[in-house]
């Protein structure tokens, strides 16, 4: 067995060697080394620092400088870009307070690329609020949406709810975006509390092109009988419209249901309390919450959920459906 793995590595180097494609590196593998997992320098309300150890070049070093991305882990594959540098540490400031990200670094050149680092989970510290969250239906396939939220003052000051806007993230399915919204009871009242529904539908395919109107004829002259002999300019070619794709009937639709409070203030600490909330369709058919962004497997437990996005004065103080 020995000899033989001899001669066939032998003759595969003899290959290589003659066809001239023996390179360092395939055209697909890394050329820069795995970079450090971002550590946590500094953690505020809208204002995140992070450090890593820098990414290097594996073998010869190339001609281009060594960028470092990071990014947010969504899933397999599926990340979102939060900021890029030439350097080895970076402030974010567009993620939201209170909420969980999922954080990488990823390096790359002109010349290539370097495999992602390791995760580092992280809260972002809290804003002004934070929104809890209890779900209600064991199962996510009936004919209700069943949830009990409640806001917390997460700040320093008095929080006016007047000011405070929840949005729970969902997805219309089969584009049906009928759903009746019902609050059962809620500790500082259901008639406190207003819902609103808002949801995104795709754009409608374009109708048949219209042609300008032709000129109004001029007016016959003053103490003339007869009118002027009226013109015609050819009109300018109809443009080709650039073709649009556009989704098929019941393509699903996304949309939320939004919170808001007519009145109340609640003190540092102090929290709304609960607020029993239940969603159907008018005839009650089934709705599926597994693709609703903000929806969570139900336990029982109270839990802070970031899904759910919250507003304080139109700034995001909780949240972030793409965390």
């Amino acid at each position: 067995m020995r000899a033989r793995r001899f001669t066939l590595v032998a003759v595969l180097g003899i290959v290589l060697g003659l066809s001239g494609t023996a390179v360092a590196h395939a055209a697909d593998d890394p050329v820069l080394t795995t970079p450090g997992a971002p550590v946590v320098v500094a953690n505020e309300p809208h204002l995140l620092t992070l450090t890593w150890a820098p990414s290097t070049w594996i073998g010869e070093p190339g001609g281009t400088p060594i960028r470092h991305e990071v990014r947010a882990w969504l899933g397999p594959n599926v990340y979102r870009s939060l900021g890029t540098t030439t350097g080895t540490d970076l402030t974010l400031t567009d993620l939201a307070p209170g909420t969980e990200y999922r954080l990488t670094v990823w390096a790359y050149t002109n010349a290539g690329y370097s495999l992602d680092s390791p995760v580092t989970p992280v809260r972002t510290a809290y804003g002004k609020a934070r929104v809890s969250y209890r779900n209600l239906s064991w199962s996510p396939t009936d004919n209700q949406i069943q949830h009990v939220l409640q806001v917390v003052n997460t700040g320093t000051a008095p929080l006016d709810l007047a000011d405070v806007r929840v949005r729970y993230h969902l997805t219309f399915e089969g584009g049906n975006t009928s759903l009746t919204t019902n609050c059962d009871w809620a500790a500082i009242g259901c008639a406190n509390v207003q819902r609103h529904i808002q949801f995104f539908p795709p754009p409608l395919p374009p109708g048949p092109p219209g042609t300008p109107p032709p000129a109004a004829p001029s007016p016959p002259a003053s103490g003339s009988s007869v009118a002027p002999a009226t013109t015609t300019s050819p009109l300018p070619p109809t443009p080709t419209p650039t073709p649009t794709v556009f989704p098929p009937p019941g393509t699903p639709i996304p949309g939320w249901i939004e919170l808001t409070f007519t009145a109340g203030k609640l003190a540092p600490g102090e929290s709304t309390g609960p607020i029993y909330l239940r969603h159907h369709r008018p005839n009650w058919s089934a709705i599926d919450e597994r693709d609703d962004p903000s929806w969570q497997q139900a336990t029982g437990e109270w839990a802070d959920n970031s899904r759910i996005t919250l507003d304080v004065d139109d700034i995001r103080e909780y949240g972030d459906t793409y965390a």
